[in-house]
């Protein structure tokens, strides 16, 4: 006889539920459209980790209550602890988040997460990095993070990387909106559950958001996204003399790393934006966007040109002067089947 029970009380922020070999999760904020915060990505790595050394455990199902599978993290409390000074508990908040990405993407039980409404951001984070996701006519994809003052993380830098064509950059740079259909046709999608047609939005639309997207992103953000180094990283002249510069996408250099790398990388440059040396733009963005809803930002630097690529670096560097502070430290994954050490 199946077994189904419900381990937490109704008013819980995750809801577990046991069907014989299945554990089904539910992310349960459905009034903050299950913005996770730090509690709830403690609870779910603490849960994945224990699915993963349970033999009676086979598959592991992650959905959401509401008109959302998961907006993306909690970030007002994250603001709130940047002004306070205290941007280290931010950084706790984003170390967690990133293990439990890493967990996830090398979990040696499949996962099937139901995308039925938003995913955003970390919602991708928490999504995206698993075996199989379910796409819905009620899906509504992005990475929204430029317009924001940060950056796609989440292993942003891993899985849009891998996308075909220029998809990921113009998912990363523009924060554009993606249906279900679209999702399974670049890939972020593994299935589509059809339930109407839609109609397509005609080309010139296409290409006046994107401008306007671009337009009203941080400069700083959007620099980081598409960060210049010198070509000597790729190839070097044999006269010995320095290199013109090219520009390439953060979410490009994605491409030759594993999962566990893209995140080390990402928590460098989450930590530099929350420490705010360089620019306080992710304050500044939250404000405009989540808390005073003005939608007004008020960028600094507030052009591209301003930006330099000495400024642009730095994101990407040890945080040295901080005392105390350390790179992402993953857990070692051990006895994973071979869709998973591919991700390494």
């Amino acid at each position: 006889m199946e077994k189904t029970s419900v381990e937490m009380a109704s008013h819980s922020q995750i809801l577990v539920e046991e069907k014989s070999s299945v554990r089904i999760l539910t992310l349960n904020k459905p009034k903050q459209l299950n913005a996770l915060n730090f509690d709830m990505i403690s609870q779910l790595l603490q849960l994945f980790l224990a699915y993963e050394e349970d033999p009676s455990v086979n598959l592991v199902i992650l959905k959401g209550q509401g008109r959302a599978f998961c907006a993306g993290g909690d970030f007002p409390p994250v603001v709130r602890d940047i002004v306070r000074g205290k941007w280290r508990l931010g950084a706790d908040f984003f170390f967690e988040q990133y293990t439990l990405n890493y967990v996830m993407a090398t979990h040696s039980k499949p996962q099937i997460s139901i995308l039925n409404g938003i995913v955003m951001g970390g919602g991708a984070g928490v999504s995206v990095h698993g075996r199989y996701r379910v796409a819905t006519e009620n899906t509504v994809f992005a990475m929204p993070e430029t317009a924001l003052g940060l950056f796609p993380d989440v292993g942003a830098s891993y899985f849009l990387s891998r996308l075909p064509g220029f998809f990921g950059e113009y998912v990363g740079l523009t924060g554009a909106r993606l249906d279900g259909a679209e999702m399974l046709a670049c890939g972020l999608a593994t299935h589509f559950v059809p339930s109407t047609e839609r109609e397509a939005t005609q080309p010139d639309d296409w290409i006046s958001t994107t401008i306007g997207a671009l337009k009203k992103a941080s400069p700083a953000s959007l620099k980081i996204c598409l960060r210049s180094v010198s070509s000597h990283n790729a190839s070097h002249a044999n006269d010995g003399k320095r290199a013109d510069f090219v520009y390439y996408f953060q979410i490009r250099e994605g491409r030759y790393q594993g999962v566990g790398q893209c995140l080390i990388r990402e928590y460098r440059m989450v930590c530099h934006v929350m420490k705010g040396d360089i620019s306080k733009d992710l304050v500044e963005g939250c404000r405009a966007i989540i808390i005073d809803k003005d939608r007004n930002p008020k960028w600094k630097p507030c052009r591209l040109e301003e930006m330099k690529d000495g400024m642009v670096e730095k994101y990407f560097k040890k945080v040295e002067e901080e005392e105390g502070w350390e790179d992402l430290k993953l857990p070692t994954r051990k006895n994973l089947p071979a869709f998973a050490i591919s991700k390494l």
